[in-house]
């Protein structure tokens, strides 16, 4: 669905129907069932990925089975696994649909051509990888620094448009903590 990502590009730049033509030229769209992976641990990521619909979120699971959640993507994000696209290495990570989703790929070197002939979309990947680190940044210092229910309610003040589409374990997994912590933080609010 080209004119989401069109629409979500020309709120941010300005760019020609030429641009645009370029840009459409290259994307394939891949559409995903909920639980169907987009990559998988092991595989070599070679996309760059933009969600046009739906919900996606990228964890890793260790060898207890225990799922730890590094991101979630709703519509107008972008995914992927950075570490293996920049390296070619295979993918530490997973990501999959938590609803029904459409998602926008556009291979490695296509998206370095487009970034390269169009500048004006270079200075938007480079904002978002700006923003995208400040985010790990805020996040990093708020597990280290803060307690479950600051890290809790943290989320809810960051991601008050999304919290009610994900399951409060997914949450729990986000934020690092357990579900039962999470059960218990909301009894305790209610009471207040």
């Amino acid at each position: 669905m080209f004119s989401v990502f069109q629409k979500y590009l020309l709120d941010k730049i300005q760019l020609s129907s030429q641009e645009l033509e370029q840009i459409e030229a290259v994307i394939k769209v891949k559409k995903l069932r909920k639980k169907q992976f987009l990559v998988q641990e092991g595989d070599v990521w070679r996309y760059n990925a933009f969600v046009s619909r739906g919900f996606l979120k990228t964890f890793s699971i260790d060898s207890n089975g225990k799922e730890y959640i590094m991101n979630f993507s709703p519509e107008n994000y972008w995914t992927g696994d950075r570490e293996s696209l920049a390296s070619g290495s295979p993918s530490r990570f997973n990501i999959d649909a938590i609803e029904d989703s459409e998602v926008l790929l556009i291979e490695k070197e296509n998206f370095e051509m487009v970034c390269n002939t169009i500048p004006q979309f270079n200075n938007l990947v480079n904002s978002i990888l700006q923003k995208s680190f400040v985010v790990s940044q805020n996040r990093i210092h708020a597990n280290i620094s803060l307690s479950a229910e600051d890290r809790y309610q943290d989320f809810l003040d960051r991601y008050s448009a999304i919290a009610n589409r994900i399951p409060q374990h997914m949450i729990a997994s986000y934020i690092g903590i357990t579900p039962e912590t999470i059960t218990r933080i909301r009894r305790n609010a209610v009471k207040k």
